[in-house]
């Protein structure tokens, strides 16, 4: 069932998207992720940032930057201080700010991020320092500058904005939720924009956990394939300028997007597995529709969680089977972790990205080496590019603790 969509509850604000910038293993800003993701390019290759010679997996999808940063208020000390996930995050704003149109003026801008590992990179440099007992009077800027708020705080500085500051550590959703945290924010009415996002980098205490695990595949990462063996990481950022229709209207702002629904669920199945038959993600999926409202024949793409690992996208598929009932076999599904891998706290940030991608320039993402799909998808898997007129996408982004999260986009027009 689709509900019109001008049929706003009263009080309540249209949420548009009037900047966004997007830094992934595929490259850097919105046009080369899109094409990218539109001919489902993988850009996995040798981990490079630290020794993998003890590790089971050897692969990962990192990311290269220019060595000079955007201009922006930061002085060169202050440059100097951020590290590689600092640096993403500070690229992507940048386009995302310029793209927008926005400017410091006097209103206050609430600034939302999602990451799980903060300036990781910093702490492990930290931590070696320490166990040297090697005396660096640098060593408290590194512990300073390893926790995310103060990532954020140099994104305030950088901008020369002003707002409150929330950081959210939800593992795998974390993007995600910080993107439905701000979206509430501005539908609400408490503030007409709010900046939002999430970022993370491939970091070596974070890389040798999941290989502890023996979570990571040690082959191809192939969400939903029937032989799947594991998860691939991966590096990147995602942030989004969100402002009420209203604003955008009266600044004449060329809008990207429009989001339309948001839901978070918590699965209390296991610490690490979710439930067998993904009662959470259903959850997640039918209430972020529900406040979208449109229905699963209404939506034309579902970019999924799909990290690759048996447990998660059984759980899923049985999922979106069960949300999308007997429309199951007519929705289009991919998980674009395929090409650039789990992206962490970042993970949520970029895909939704994607599903903005996909709705302007109206095609699908594929997942180019499914090989035998596992039987639970009672759906098929996008496997090679595909034109399409889409209104309606959604994301899912499904974390370790249960954490579950879903958006709903809208093609603005």
């Amino acid at each position: 069932m689709l509900f019109p969509i001008t049929s706003t509850p009263r009080g309540v604000s249209r949420v548009v998207v009037t900047g966004a910038g997007v830094v992934s293993p595929l490259g850097l800003g919105w046009d080369i992720n899109a094409e990218g993701f539109r001919t489902g390019r993988r850009a996995f290759r040798p981990v490079t940032r630290f020794a993998i010679s003890t590790q089971r997996a050897t692969m990962a999808a990192e990311v290269d930057l220019p060595r000079s940063l955007p201009a922006t208020r930061l002085t060169a000390r202050q440059e100097t201080r951020l590290d590689h996930a600092a640096r993403m995050l500070l690229f992507a704003t940048h386009e995302a700010w310029t793209q927008s149109g926005w400017n410091e003026g006097s209103e206050a801008i609430p600034l939302v991020l999602g990451t799980t590992s903060g300036g990781m990179a910093l702490g492990e440099l930290f931590y070696r320092q320490a166990m040297a007992s090697f005396s660096d009077r640098r060593q408290p800027t590194r512990v300073t500058h390893y926790q995310p708020q103060r990532q954020a705080l140099d994104l305030a500085d950088a901008f020369g904005f002003e707002g409150s500051v929330t950081i959210i550590a939800n593992a795998c959703a974390s993007g995600a939720n910080a993107l439905g945290h701000a979206f509430d924010w501005v539908r609400s009415g408490r503030s007409s924009r709010a900046l939002t996002g999430g970022y993370d980098a491939v970091s070596e205490l974070v890389f040798t956990g999941f290989d502890s695990l023996q979570a990571l595949s040690t082959t191809s990462c192939r969400p939903f394939a029937a032989r799947r063996d594991g998860l691939a990481l991966g590096e990147g950022a995602a942030v989004f300028c969100l402002e009420s229709l209203e604003s955008a209207t009266r600044r004449g702002a060329e809008v990207l997007c429009e989001i339309v629904g948001y839901s978070a669920t918590t699965d209390t199945h296991h610490l690490t597995q979710p439930h067998p038959q993904g009662e959470a993600a259903f959850q997640a999926m039918t209430a972020a529709c529900l406040q979208a409202r449109v229905g699963p024949g209404g939506i034309g793409y579902v970019n999924a969680h799909g990290t690759g690992t048996p447990a998660n996208d059984g759980a899923e598929a049985a999922a979106i089977t069960r949300w999308a009932g007997p429309l199951a076999a007519s929705i289009s599904v991919s998980s674009t972790k395929a090409g650039i891998g789990h992206l962490l706290g970042a993970a949520g940030a970029v895909e939704a990205a994607v599903c903005m991608m996909a709705l302007r320039g109206r095609w699908l993402p594929p997942e180019l080496e499914v090989g035998t799909l596992d039987p639970a998808c009672g759906f098929p898997v996008v496997v090679q590019p595909t034109s399409s007129e889409l209104e309606y996408a959604l994301s899912n982004s499904f974390g370790f603790g249960g954490a579950n999260a879903s958006l709903v986009f809208r093609r603005f027009t």
